[in-house]
């Protein structure tokens, strides 16, 4: 497994595959050939269907320059390495001097077709749960004591820039009013949600309304092209932060504890990264919000000191009960019904955590292999409901 830093990534949204990777792409394009004066570029599969609600075109060309660069949106060729696929061509005097196609597999992450990942090279000498967590038995540690053997003491500096980065994206979120951009006429809740204080509210009511107010802060903000932390993903950013934020606040769990938290709700999604996806284009937004979901459960686990059996449970929980969870956003903008899935699966995760805790010892599904259950749920699911806009909610939806 890679390096949690190549999870935990602050960009700017609104789609860590459809922005943040296509950005990187083309800006690493443009430096292998400085000298062209004009590029093509060719999005297929997701990126073509759901490229223009997802800023796709507008990141590319911002990299290369409007003005000597082509878009081309291909909706029918086939892609059958990934569904994000894009292809640069570079030209000097008319004449292509540079070719390479790149696929954005999630996260911000991307592969160069025949040149392998330009990413961070595998560093964990374990890429299954019951691998790590056999590990952390024999040798007494906890799973962010793991995370810092493998990634060095100066993992806490870069989770602690994360953080920071997410605290700064939730206040943005909650002080912003107004609609959000795109033609669907959204508008911001997380400023409302905030300050919805009554009296006679219940702790219960209170917390489910903070919660789904950070959720919706920095889902918000994703959608809007603001920077956030891709947790794992930028569709999904908003489930981690809003629980930790929310449980800080009222329980007085330090930074480094957050910290600590994050290190291990990183490695649940770099498990599942590496033994199955986060991208919604391969695998439905059970990949994204699923993941989401899952690393808050483990984060939160971690929070409250609860053992490897726990953490696992409440991970598996979280997963399992998105399976099959289709991505299909309307007009292809991560909006709806994107950010209120955010909030959706905070709660769900602090469910997990009730359960994980209440049901010690009695889980029957170990995590590995919902992960595995997830990939192969997500391959099977129809091209319609893998962040294309054409089906579900996005083909039925009628403009209010």
């Amino acid at each position: 497994m890679e390096s949690i830093r190549e999870l935990y990534k602050a960009g700017r949204g609104p789609s860590s595959s459809h922005t943040m990777g296509p950005f990187k792409a083309a800006t690493q394009f443009k430096a292998q050939y400085p000298e062209a004066d004009a590029f093509r570029v060719v999005l297929y599969g997701s990126l073509a269907l759901t490229g223009k609600g997802h800023m796709t075109d507008a990141v590319i060309l911002e990299a290369l320059g409007e003005d000597r660069t082509e878009m081309i949106f291909d909706k029918t060729s086939p892609t059958p390495v990934h569904p994000n696929t894009v292809d640069f061509v570079a030209f000097k005097n008319g004449a292509q001097i540079g070719f390479a196609r790149v696929y954005s597999v999630g996260g911000g992450s991307i592969l160069f077709d025949g040149q392998g990942p330009l990413e961070t090279k595998s560093i964990y000498p374990h890429s299954t749960f019951d691998e790590i967590a056999a590990y952390c038995t024999e040798h007494d540690m906890r799973l962010p004591d793991y995370v810092e053997m493998v990634e060095g003491p100066e993992i806490w500096e870069y989770l602690s820039d994360m953080w920071l980065t997410m605290e700064d994206c939730m206040g943005r979120g909650l002080r912003t009013k107004g609609e959000l951009g795109g033609g669907l006429h959204v508008t911001r809740k997380a400023h409302y949600l905030y300050n919805q204080r009554h009296i006679d509210e219940s702790a219960q009511t209170r917390e489910n309304r903070l919660v789904c107010a950070y959720a919706f802060a920095v889902g918000e903000e994703n959608a809007s092209g603001g920077e956030i932390v891709t947790a794992p993903t930028c569709g999904a950013c908003g489930v981690v932060p809003a629980v930790l934020k929310y449980m800080q606040e009222q329980k007085g769990f330090s930074d480094e504890q957050i910290f600590r938290a994050l290190a291990t709700g990183g490695l649940i999604g770099n498990i599942i990264k590496t033994n199955a996806s986060i991208s919604g284009a391969e695998c439905g937004c059970q990949a994204e919000i699923g993941s989401a979901c899952s690393m808050a459960a483990a984060a939160l686990a971690e929070l409250f000191g609860m053992g490897i059996e726990q953490i696992e449970y409440a991970a598996e929980v979280a997963m399992e009960h998105h399976l099959g969870l289709t991505c299909d956003p309307i007009n292809g903008l991560v909006q709806i019904p994107c950010i209120e899935r955010n909030a959706v699966a905070a709660m769900r995760a602090i469910n997990a955590l009730s359960l994980a805790n209440f049901l010690t010892g009695m889980s029957k599904i170990p995590f590995d292999t919902v992960v595995k259950t997830m990939y192969e749920t997500g391959i099977h699911l129809k091209s319609e409901y893998r962040e294309t806009s054409e089906g579900g909610l996005a083909k039925h939806y009628v403009n209010h």
